[in-house]
């Protein structure tokens, strides 16, 4: 098995290899010949440096709430977006931006987070209601209510000429995040490290209701935390950059393939695996049509459905 040591420093490779890629000229040679003010330093400071902080601060969350996602609803194809959290937390910040345009940024937050808080318990009572939850069934229901979510976020949308806010968060992009811009993320990552001393209650609370009350922990709470957190994460990601698509899908099916369903074992090498893969994605993204760039939402999108596609053959291969 790889050791964690040698992830870790993967990761920092990458994001120093995306802090050297760009439109502007942000070379070593650059960066040694120009003075504390000119050009190169202010861009590495003000924009290169946040947008990487950025990439790996929501590739980390996203990748765990993905996780934790699966675990509490007990299906590998569960994440934000097949759920219905993604888009209820854009219906949030839209009704914010109707109701009180003007409202400080952690209100919105806090309004966004309880939208998909919602619509994720409103998800998992209708998966307790189902008579068979198949592997694929789960995300088909998850997919149908976030269908109605964003229709109706759609139509407010278009009624209140809003539909370009709205589509600002429907696709992912890193190049708009310079410093003072990306810093949310960080409660995101508070929330990541946080899930992390819950890794046991959430493996347990992955068993089954029965299962968990027989360990005398209480279900209901810990299904509860799990909820908060990714919603809280979904909607500082969303607000921040966009949609990230598959991330929180294909990463923890991985790792899991990997390393098994123990959370405390597996957590660190699913925070490393979605920073690492955000990194990649986004670099080719600005390689790809130098100098100018491809966003994430499309470049990961385009890897993360050939990666589900594998995953999907696979457990039909196994089935077989």
């Amino acid at each position: 098995m790889i050791p964690l040591a040698f992830g870790t420093v993967a990761v920092i490779a990458l994001a120093l290899t995306s802090l050297f890629f760009g439109a502007s000229d942000v070379s070593l040679s650059a960066l040694l010949e120009s003075g504390w003010n000119d050009e190169p330093i202010q861009i590495l400071l003000v924009s290169r440096v946040p947008r990487t902080l950025a990439i790996i601060l929501a590739g980390t969350a996203l990748a765990v709430s993905g996780t934790i996602m699966q675990m509490l609803a007990r299906n590998r194809f569960a994440e934000p977006s097949t759920v219905g959290t993604v888009e209820a937390a854009k219906l949030g910040f839209l009704a914010v931006l109707i109701l009180a345009p003007d409202a400080p940024i952690l209100v919105k937050l806090l309004v966004a987070s309880a939208f998909a808080l919602l619509a994720t318990s409103l998800f998992l009572k209708i998966l307790g209601q189902l008579p068979l939850q198949s592997m694929l069934i789960v995300p088909l229901v998850g997919i149908m209510l976030g269908g109605v979510i964003n229709a109706a976020a759609t139509f407010i949308a278009h009624r209140f000429e809003l539909m370009q806010s709205l589509n600002s968060w429907t696709n992912g992009d890193f190049s708009g995040i310079l410093m003072g811009r990306y810093e949310l993320l960080w409660l995101a990552f508070g929330l990541t490290v946080f899930a992390y001393f819950l890794a046991d209650r959430f493996t347990v609370a992955g068993m089954g209701r029965d299962f968990t009350t027989s360990l005398g922990l209480d279900y209901g709470a810990v299904l509860s935390l799990g909820l908060i957190i990714v919603s809280v994460v979904t909607s500082v990601v969303v607000v921040t950059v966009g949609v990230i698509p598959f991330l929180g899908l294909v990463v923890p099916n991985l790792v899991s393939l990997v390393m098994g369903d123990n959370l405390r074992r597996s957590l660190p090498w699913v925070a490393l695996t979605g920073a690492g893969l955000v990194l990649i994605c986004d670099i080719g993204g600005r390689i790809l049509i130098h100098p100018y760039e491809i966003p994430i939402g499309t470049t990961l999108g385009v890897v993360g459905s050939a990666l589900f596609l594998g995953l999907l053959l696979r457990r039909r291969d196994r089935l077989v």
